[in-house]
């Protein structure tokens, strides 16, 4: 099915419309007033596959969320201020520093709940995780990125938190409503969600890149350094947290996909929607690398596991 090879092959299919997008930015500059749309149905495709049990069984252990909430909003905001910062200081524009803030502000993706499935780690937890820190999302990202970035561009809080709940937050709340009245038509819904959810995002990604043509050739190295070093930190530190809470192996798992993967969809579409285009290239970019590294951590501990089970 068209729907299944989609969202089992994001990380293929965001690279491939990446160097299309910039070989031919015309294929993907028609999206330019749709982008958001695009966005709120990934969101919707999100509330369709919540399952209320899982959540509902992860939101009762609301010490383990509000720690792992903590950590999701504090790590990541942190590390896009030091990699802004430090595109200040090799004197690169305010724009693509303020980028990086953006999208680090930007946590809870469906992306990290299928990672985390396809990973072995806690399923329902990360479902919880994506559910609260979505409808935290209208205060807390516009927020962060007026208290990071706002020394650098002047931050539109209101416009932003607005943008937030009409794209993100209603969505997901009439996918959730909607699959109550699915009846035999749930597991079709499930299959094909994933696979709209991963076309949209891929089709937002470039047309971040193909509106951002002219300025990649120009782009420093330090750019794409960046983007690896932070989902790399991401990942890495959202474990030592997970240790540190004292989390079970398959928590301390999911806790690194949550952090370490944001909703670079939702930056990159908060970038082009209230921002010059270039905000947005650095959250393409991180988009399509830490689709990669998911990718790649994903196939290598399901064969640990396969390893294992045959032991």
């Amino acid at each position: 099915m068209i729907w299944t090879f989609l969202s089992r092959n994001l990380a293929l299919l965001t690279v491939v419309c990446a160097v299309a997008a910039y070989l031919y930015p015309p294929a993907f500059l028609i999206f330019k007033d749709l982008f958001l749309w695009l966005f709120a149905l990934t969101m919707f495709a999100l509330g369709v596959v919540l399952d209320p049990d899982e959540a509902k069984m992860a939101l009762g252990k609301p010490k383990m969320i509000v720690l792992g909430l903590c950590t999701q909003y504090t790590v990541m905001p942190i590390l896009g201020f030091m990699a802004a910062s430090m595109m200040l200081l090799l004197n690169q524009p305010p724009a693509l520093a303020l980028g990086f803030i953006i999208v680090a502000c930007a946590p809870g993706a469906m992306a990290s709940n299928v990672v985390t499935y396809l990973a072995g780690g806690a399923v329902a937890f990360s479902i919880a995780m994506t559910l609260v820190a979505t409808m935290l999302s209208p205060l807390i990202t516009p927020l962060l990125v007026e208290l990071l970035g706002g020394a650098i561009l002047e931050i539109p809080f209101g416009a932003m938190m607005w943008t937030i709940v009409w794209s993100v937050v209603l969505p997901l709340l009439l996918g959730m409503f909607l699959r109550r009245y699915l009846g035999g038509w749930q597991e079709r819904a499930e299959d094909v969600a994933p696979g709209i959810a991963a076309l949209s995002i891929v089709i937002i990604c470039g047309y971040a890149v193909a509106a951002n043509h002219d300025r990649i050739a120009d782009v420093s190295i330090w750019l794409f350094l960046l983007v690896v070093v932070l989902n790399g930190l991401g990942y890495l530190l959202g474990w030592a947290a997970a240790t540190m809470f004292r989390f079970d192996q398959a928590h301390r798992l999911t806790l690194s996909i949550e952090v370490g993967m944001q909703n670079a969809g939702l930056g990159v579409a908060l970038a082009l929607q209230h921002f010059a285009p270039e905000t947005a290239l650095p959250g393409a970019l991180f988009a399509v690398w830490c689709i990669l590294t998911a990718a790649a951590m994903t196939r290598v501990l399901s064969r640990k596991s396969t390893m294992v089970s045959a032991i």
